[in-house]
């Protein structure tokens, strides 16, 4: 379910405000999307950071017990690799996605330095809800 270029649909994540933390608002038109989405959307939230001209690739598989979960995960797979490999990624490529699993391919480039404020993105009132666009969710990430 990947998006070919030039076929982006209208449908984009927001900012949302919210006390101690970072949060958006992601949508898609089905649950790849959401889940790509709300990758670009986190990464988004981070501060600028000085990237070298070394381009990076992470193969992962990411499992959840429900949307919800399967969301969060993703979100602080992506959090984990960018702190532990010092990577920044920009673009998602993801296959295969059920409700409780799907394979990703993550591409960016290796970071001169770590920079990130994030620290996990939590469950606090998280839903992935049905909306007229598709689906919808509120995330908010601890800084």
């Amino acid at each position: 379910m990947n998006s070919q270029p030039g076929l982006e649909a209208p449908i984009s994540a927001e900012e949302v405000e919210h006390v101690a933390d970072r949060a958006f608002r992601v949508r898609g038109r089905n649950l790849a999307e959401l889940l790509e989405k709300a990758a670009q959307a986190l990464v988004a939230l981070d501060e600028e950071a000085p990237l070298s001209e070394h381009f990076v690739r992470q193969v992962i598989e990411v499992d959840g017990s429900d949307r919800e979960t399967l969301l969060v995960n993703w979100l602080n797979e992506i959090l984990y690799l960018e702190q532990t490999h010092h990577e920044f990624y920009d673009h998602f490529l993801l296959s295969d996605v059920t409700e409780n699993h799907f394979c990703a391919q993550l591409y960016g480039r290796q970071l001169d330095h770590s920079v990130t404020s994030l620290k996990a993105v939590t469950f606090h009132n998280l839903e992935v809800k049905e909306s007229s666009e598709g689906l919808e969710a509120t995330v908010v990430v601890d800084v």
